[in-house]
């Protein structure tokens, strides 16, 4: 099964704690059947947030770039392109119900190459009861579903 995870699941490799996420849960997924993938925009977002604590003295800038490295140079980690054309025409189409344009990107790169995008984000979660959403779905990947992160653990880690 090809899972994407959203960018809250990133943080614990640069040195952010995230309640009910386990420190070592990507590595625990790693060694299951599944394939792991992240949006390109969970990279950005992941340097984005790193570059908050560092700057506030929070995590040391080197944890930052070893958390940062292990991610991006992990070949187990599928990244997915967030600006090719079909994934941008979802984005689009995902922005009427999204206010977050990262957040419509790093969806419709999950939409686009997965079965389950794994989120904690209320909005992201909340698009399943949109019918939009369940067209473009059912247009696009009729397999695809949103999960939260411990429904997901629990069957998956």
């Amino acid at each position: 099964m090809k899972i994407l995870l959203d960018t809250t699941y990133l943080m614990p490799a640069i040195g952010v704690s995230v309640k009910g996420v386990p420190a070592d849960w990507i590595l625990r997924l790693l060694k299951k059947e599944n394939q792991l993938a992240i949006s390109e925009m969970s990279i950005f977002e992941l340097s984005a947030e790193g570059a908050k604590y560092a700057a506030t003295g929070k995590i040391p800038v080197e944890k930052v770039l070893q958390g940062m490295k292990a991610i991006t140079s992990d070949d187990r980690i599928l990244k997915i392109p967030a600006y090719g054309e079909h994934q941008l025409k979802i984005a689009f189409l995902l922005r009427k119900d999204l206010k977050d344009f990262i957040d419509c990107l790093i969806v419709s790169s999950a939409l686009t190459n997965c079965e389950i995008l794994v989120t904690e984000d209320t909005s992201i979660l909340e698009l399943q009861t949109v019918e939009s959403f369940k067209q473009l779905v059912e247009t696009h990947n009729s397999k695809f579903t949103i999960q939260r992160s411990a429904e997901t653990l629990i069957s998956l880690a």
